[in-house]
């Protein structure tokens, strides 16, 4: 098995040498230095709070080539959350739940590409997602893969067999519309043709 190249990075050289240590004899990673910075493909950085200069750290690390980072943090609440998302981080640990195993296992779904979130942070953050598709999203017509409530309703009917007149017929609006909302859809998701665009919106459980 390919071990996982691992750089770490903490504020202080005390809780930097200790995660590195606790990584060190795990052989699903490989710690690497910062001479080494190229052959890591995820960065622990280890912090007490997520403030400006957390932010800070983790858009350096990412510029330095490491696209995959995990978080690990003494304190951690719903606005943290929010903050780390944003700022690309795949896994977050509360420095108190830091067990090499439980940092290993992180490591590794991030290194897939794959999030990893506290349980009682992941089920506030389904509500707040819940809440803004419900009153922000929704009542715009708008979904958070980036389609429109029409838009999908007319991919649906492409994936029925209709063309464009039927199409237009079902749902009451012009051919001229039916037109121009697949090629907005096309052109925007940078689609070929409408059978891509149907097979984008199955893959994406619209239809």
């Amino acid at each position: 098995m390919e071990r996982i190249g691992v750089h770490v990075l903490a504020r202080d050289p005390i809780s930097e040498a200790g995660v590195a240590s606790q990584l060190r004899p795990r052989p699903e990673v490989r710690v690497v230095g910062r001479s080494e910075l190229h052959e890591a493909k995820v960065a622990v950085i280890v912090v007490d709070q997520v403030d400006d200069e957390t932010t800070t750290i983790l858009r350096v690390s990412q510029r330095a080539g490491v696209a995959r980072t995990v978080l690990v943090a003494g304190r951690l609440d719903d606005e943290d959350l929010v903050t780390a998302v944003e700022a690309g981080v795949l896994g977050l640990v509360r420095r108190s739940e830091a067990t090499p195993e439980r940092l290993v296992k992180v490591i590794l779904a991030a290194a897939a590409g794959e999030g990893s979130v506290p349980p009682d942070l992941l089920g506030r953050l389904l509500d707040q997602v819940g809440r803004l598709q419900r009153h922000v999203l929704g009542p715009r017509g708008l979904t958070f893969t980036g389609l429109a409530t029409r838009e999908v309703e007319v991919l649906r009917l492409v994936a029925d067999g209709l063309d464009t007149s039927e199409i237009a017929r079902q749902l009451s609006y012009s051919e001229r519309t039916v037109k121009n909302v697949l090629h907005d859809v096309t052109t925007r998701l940078q689609l070929r043709n409408r059978s891509h665009a149907v097979a984008y919106a199955v893959r994406e459980g619209l239809i």
